[in-house]
C-alpha cells in the first residue's frame, strides 16, 4: 500500500501539473526560448519531485521547488549541447537570468498568454498554431492533440517538434502583441482556447480520462485571456459562449444516458449562474467597437436562453444571428444551424432550401449532423422514404451510443405505419 508520503507527494505534483504548468513551462520559456526544452527540463523535475517528496516532504513552495530544479535540468543541457568557448557566456547568462528570476520570493510570474502568442506567429504554420498552444500550455501529449484536431499522432508529433524549432530558430518575440499584431494572432489563441473546450464537451458524461475536465480548463484559459485583454470583444464572446454550453451540460442526458437535444431540455435543470455569467460577458462584449464569430455564437445561445423566461426560444434571432454568421465564416456548418433554424419561422420546405445550396459540397458526405438535420426536415415535410434514407446515413455515422439510439427513435417515428 502507498505511504502517506508517497500520496501527498503523488497529490501536490498532480494539482501542479493541473494548475500550473503552462506557467511554468511559460516561465522557462520566457528565458531560454526553447519550449522543446523547457518542457523536456520541467518533465524531468517533476519526475525528480515523485522521487525526493515522498521521504523529503513535500516544500512550502512546489512550484518555485520545480523551477529550481528544471533550470538545473536546462543549464546542463545547454552545456551538453554546446562546446567551446563562445559558448560559455551564452550558457552563464541564461543561467544567471533563470537563477534571478527563480530567486525571487514573490509569486512565479505568469508569462502564459505571452507563450501563446508566441506559438500563434506568422511564422508558425497556421495549422499548428492552436495544436501548439494545447500542448505548452496544457500538457496535452501529441495523441490528445491530434485528436482534437483530426490528424494522425505522428503527423501532428512531427508538426509541433518543428514549430517548437522554429520559435527558437526564428528569435520568435515573447511578449503579448498590440495594434494590428495583436488582431492577427488574437484568432488563433482563442481558436486553441474553444478547441481545447470543445475536445471537453464532446464527452458529456465525462467518462474518458483523457478528455475529462478539459471544458473545465478550456473556460479557465478563456477566463485567463479575458483578465489579460479585458478590451477585446472575441475573448469575451467566447467565455461567453463556453459558459453558455456548459450551462447545459447536466440536461444533456436524461437519468437513462438517452441523449436530449437542445429543443427538449428542460430549462430548469440548466445553470443559471453560469449563464448569468455568459450573459454579463456578452454584455460587455457589446459595448466594445467590433463584432465577431464568437459575439455571435455567444448571442445565438443567448437567443436559446430566452427559454427559460417566455418558454420558447427567439427563433427569429436565431435565424438573424445565424445569417451574420454566415456572412463572415462562409461555414456549411452554420449553413446547417440556419436552415434548421430558418425552418422554426418560415417551414421546413424554407429549411431543405437552404439545405439545397450544400448539396454538392464534398466536405458533408461523412458528416452526420448534415444528415440528421436533412433527415429531420424531409420528415417535418412529409418526405417519409427520403427521410428514412438520411436518417440511416446520420446512425451509421454517429459514434456516440446515445446519439444513435436518438436518430433510431427518430427513424421510427417518421416510419409510416
Amino acid at each position: 500500500m502507498p505511504q502517506e508520503g508517497d500520496e501527498q507527494a503523488h497529490l501536490t505534483a498532480e494539482r501542479v501539473a493541473r494548475g500550473n504548468y503552462g506557467k511554468l513551462v511559460a516561465f522557462l520559456v520566457a528565458r531560454t526560448r526553447d519550449v522543446a526544452g523547457a518542457e523536456d527540463a520541467l518533465s524531468e523535475a517533476f519526475a525528480a519531485a515523485l522521487e525526493s517528496w515522498p521521504g523529503s516532504g513535500v516544500p512550502t513552495n512546489p512550484e518555485a521547488w520545480l523551477i529550481a530544479v528544471a533550470r538545473r535540468k536546462l543549464v546542463d543541457a545547454a552545456r551538453r549541447r554546446r562546446a567551446g568557448d563562445e559558448a560559455g557566456p551564452q550558457i552563464q547568462l541564461m543561467a544567471e537570468e533563470l537563477q534571478a528570476a527563480a530567486n525571487v520570493d514573490t509569486d512565479i510570474p505568469d508569462d502564459r498568454l505571452a507563450l501563446m502568442f508566441a506559438c500563434a506567429h506568422p511564422a508558425i504554420d497556421a495549422g499548428v498554431r492552436a495544436p501548439l498552444i494545447l500542448q505548452t500550455i496544457l500538457g496535452f501529449d501529441a495523441a490528445t492533440v491530434a485528436s482534437a484536431f483530426l490528424v494522425a499522432p505522428a503527423t501532428m508529433g512531427q508538426r509541433l517538434v518543428r514549430a517548437k524549432a522554429k520559435i527558437r530558430q526564428a528569435g520568435i518575440p515573447f511578449r503579448v502583441p498590440d495594434g494590428a499584431d495583436l488582431a492577427d494572432r488574437l484568432d488563433a489563441v482563442l481558436e486553441a482556447i474553444y478547441a481545447t473546450f470543445s475536445e471537453g464537451w464532446t464527452d458529456p458524461a465525462g467518462t474518458e480520462s483523457r478528455r475529462r475536465d478539459l471544458a473545465e480548463e478550456g473556460i479557465w484559459l478563456g477566463r485567463l485571456a479575458v483578465s489579460l485583454l479585458p478590451n477585446e470583444p472575441e475573448a469575451l464572446g467566447l467565455l461567453a459562449l463556453m459558459l453558455h454550453a456548459e450551462a447545459r451540460r447536466a440536461a444533456r442526458r436524461d437519468q437513462a444516458g438517452d441523449y436530449v437535444p437542445l429543443t427538449a431540455q428542460d430549462p430548469a435543470t440548466w445553470n443559471g449562474r453560469l449563464i448569468d455569467e455568459a450573459e454579463r460577458q456578452l454584455l460587455r462584449a457589446s459595448k466594445l467597437t467590433a463584432i465577431g464569430r464568437f459575439q455571435l455564437e455567444a448571442a445565438i445561445q443567448s437567443a436559446h436562453v430566452v427559454r427559460r423566461r417566455t418558454g420558447k426560444a427567439d427563433w427569429v434571432a436565431i435565424e438573424r444571428l445565424y445569417a451574420a454568421l454566415a456572412a463572415i465564416t462562409d461555414s456549411p456548418v452554420v449553413t446547417i444551424n440556419r436552415a434548421i433554424a430558418i425552418a422554426e419561422t418560415q417551414g421546413a420546405t424554407s429549411g431543405l432550401n437552404v439545405l439545397a445550396t450544400l448539396a454538392d459540397d464534398p466536405r458533408l458526405i461523412d458528416y452526420q449532423p448534415y444528415w440528421a438535420a436533412r433527415a429531420e426536415l424531409l420528415s417535418r415535410a412529409g418526405e417519409a422514404i427520403e427521410a428514412d434514407k438520411a436518417y440511416q446515413l446520420a446512425i451509421g455515422l454517429e459514434p456516440d451510443p446515445a446519439v444513435r439510439r436518438f436518430l433510431q427513435r427518430r427513424r421510427e417515428r417518421n416510419l409510416p405505419g
